[in-house]
């Protein structure tokens, strides 16, 4: 079982508000005190709360419900019933939640980030409120108001500098592998990714930048096929989108269409991103090979050759990488 979730859905309920209190106060050295009825205590909110330490929403996998406490009810002596503990849901970075009509409530950028998904409910007012010169000792107070209910759903959508974009094989973990330290699933069958992995790219003078390995997309994806939407979700929050064409298709610029056409489908806003076109395995190919694949594509979408097993281009890639990330 996969240990990344990126989508999970719970119930969620919070904290009601504390009655007021309608005590009248007696001593006995003042046997018409009056009201003294203190405040009823918020209810808890409910929160979602960012922590860059998590990258999945496995920790809420089988959480069924989320409730957070009820306010207590005010007292005499005017004192104010204690507030209910909120309940906070640590979520990772690029988390957004929606409610039940698929209205988005919030989106977590920051680390310890906080966002109140559910307000708790509000405390009653005691008696002492309602005094007036007409009602000098009103023996009634508010209720607390009730807090809110329903079900909340958690989408993550992964936050990296470059989102790698290409057909499944298209060498998406291995260019990964060969420029971070990190160790994705490599092999020569379609899907071999079916979670998104992140790698920190080095770059010269000791800075960096992440790279997303995301789950190969396929013609249709934005319909569903494949691994569809899960796929096209984590595109979402990449700051750059690096298409890989393997060097051994049979047209290098129409599965490039495709791929372009897929994320148009999905949310056309995509392709307002900045994005680099490559071609992968490009230890297979010789000059002459290059430049006819190089004339299949447009000015604006020439690509860049690289090989993930020699080295070879990566070097070029990454500085084009940072210059985008940082012009």
């Amino acid at each position: 079982m996969s240990n990344f979730v990126d989508y999970v859905k719970i119930h969620c309920k919070s904290g009601h508000g504390g009655a007021g209190s309608a005590h009248l106060r007696r001593e006995k050295y003042i046997p018409k005190g009056g009201p003294d009825g203190g405040d009823g205590g918020r209810g808890g909110h409910v929160i979602m709360r960012g922590n860059a330490n998590e990258w999945t929403l496995l920790p809420l996998r089988y959480t069924r419900h989320i409730k957070a406490d009820r306010g207590e009810n005010g007292g005499k002596n005017q004192l104010t019933g204690a507030y209910g503990a909120d309940v906070y849901i640590d979520v990772p970075l690029g988390t957004i939640a929606k409610n039940e009509d698929g209205e988005i409530l919030g989106e977590i950028m920051h680390d310890r980030q906080e966002i109140i998904l559910m307000q708790g409910g509000k405390g009653g007012l005691g008696n002492e409120h309602f005094k007036s010169s007409t009602n000098q000792t009103p023996r009634y107070a508010q209720p607390g108001m009730p807090g809110e209910e329903g079900f909340i759903t958690f989408e993550l959508k992964i936050l990296a500098d470059v989102g790698l974009v290409g057909f499944p094989n298209a060498g998406k973990s291995t260019l990964l592998a060969a420029v971070s330290a990190a160790k994705p699933k490599i092999a020569d069958y379609a899907f071999t990714t079916l979670t998104p992995n992140l790698g920190i790219v080095e770059w010269r003078n000791h800075q960096s930048f992440v790279m997303a390995d995301i789950p190969g997309i396929i013609e249709g994806a934005a319909e569903g096929k494949g691994l569809g939407h899960r796929f096209l979700r984590h595109i979402e929050r990449n700051s750059i989108l690096l298409f890989l064409i393997p060097s051994d298709s049979e047209n290098h610029y129409k599965e490039f269409e495709i791929l372009e056409n897929e994320l148009r489908k999905y949310n056309p806003e995509l392709l307002h991103k900045d994005f680099i076109v490559s071609v992968s395995k490009s230890d297979l190919l010789d000059d002459e090979l290059k430049k006819e694949i190089a004339a299949e594509f447009p000015d604006k979408f020439k690509p860049l050759f690289f090989s993930s097993v020699t080295g070879e281009g990566l070097t070029e890639l990454k500085d084009v990488i940072w210059k985008k990330l940082h012009r």
